[in-house]
């Protein structure tokens, strides 16, 4: 039995695969804000909760907000910051009692999608998580592209390309740079950006519901959003040049980014044509804690 768990900024949720893929067990709880402690007590709750349910002992990937520095084995780069600078895997290990593989979570998501969702079969997968923060995945012929310094796919921690006069500098990031994509794409960022316009703070799918309903600073907000999606994503179409972009988080539900991105997207690639894909991930939510089972 293979458990995947998908640690992410606002909840944390646990699935048991069995050999085939099939799901088993599947539990979700609100991440605890801040909470180093809390957090792995709440991993080892589930981890029980599991065990119990499927009547075994399975094994553990978990899907993180950051990295592993390949140079102190610490949690590095997550936009959850109660992670950064700790032995996150040795702390899990020994509140868990077995061994734990540790990704990046747009690496799970990404994985996933390539290996039985809507990118399996395709060569290359850019795997996109548009939620609390903005990650990226590679995968390519069924492999996850970690890279030398395991940062490949950190597309949001660049700046957004072909800025407008009105977007400089951009907003800070809690990386410490100004104008990273994930400022702008992220959920948090789409909200920010919408209460800047009209003074009033709503998510991604209450924007969209309302620029459906004809309301003119939703329907300009994601227009903006849209077009900054396509100078973000045409920047990766032109050095990575993947078969097929997967989309998950919450801004993924969005349904209008899918016509709408890339059409704006052929103002920004270097080409006469664009035939990469951008689709929603099959599994929903489900994609990044499915991956996470599968790094066993």
């Amino acid at each position: 039995m293979r458990y995947g768990i998908d640690l992410g900024g606002t909840k944390i949720e646990i699935i048991a695969l069995d050999d085939s893929g099939a799901e088993r067990f599947r539990k979700r709880v609100a991440t605890p804000q801040g909470d180093y402690d809390g957090t792995i007590g709440a991993i080892a709750a589930l981890v029980a909760d599991a065990d119990k349910a499927v009547h075994t002992k399975g094994s553990v990937g978990i899907g993180i907000p950051g990295a592993i520095s390949p140079l102190t084995g610490k949690v590095k780069n997550a936009n959850s910051v109660c992670l950064i600078g700790r032995s996150l895997r040795e702390d899990l290990e020994a509140a868990l009692n077995r061994p734990v593989r540790l990704a990046n979570d747009a690496n799970c998501f990404a994985l996933s999608e390539a290996t039985d969702g809507v990118g399996a079969g395709a060569t290359v997968v850019f795997g996109v998580i548009v939620g609390t923060g903005t990650g990226g995945g590679i995968v390519v012929n069924g492999q996850v592209i970690n890279g030398a310094n395991l940062i490949a796919g950190e597309w949001g921690h660049n700046p957004l390309p072909w800025m407008r006069p009105d977007e400089l500098p951009g907003r800070l990031c809690y990386c410490g740079k100004d104008g990273c994509i994930e400022t702008f794409l992220s959920g948090p960022g789409l909200a920010a950006d919408y209460e800047a316009a009209s003074g009033h703070k709503i998510y991604g799918e209450e924007i969209a519901r309302r620029a459906d309903a004809g309301d003119t600073d939703a329907t300009a907000a994601l227009e903006r959003y849209e077009d900054r999606m396509a100078r973000a994503l045409a920047s990766v179409i032109n050095i990575l040049d993947p078969d097929v972009i997967v989309l998950g988080g919450g801004v993924s539900n969005i349904k209008r980014l899918y016509s709408n991105v890339p059409q704006r997207w052929m103002n920004y690639v270097f080409s006469d044509g664009c035939v990469t894909r951008l689709v929603p991930a099959k599994y929903g939510d489900a994609s990044g804690v499915r991956g996470a089972a599968w790094l066993w």
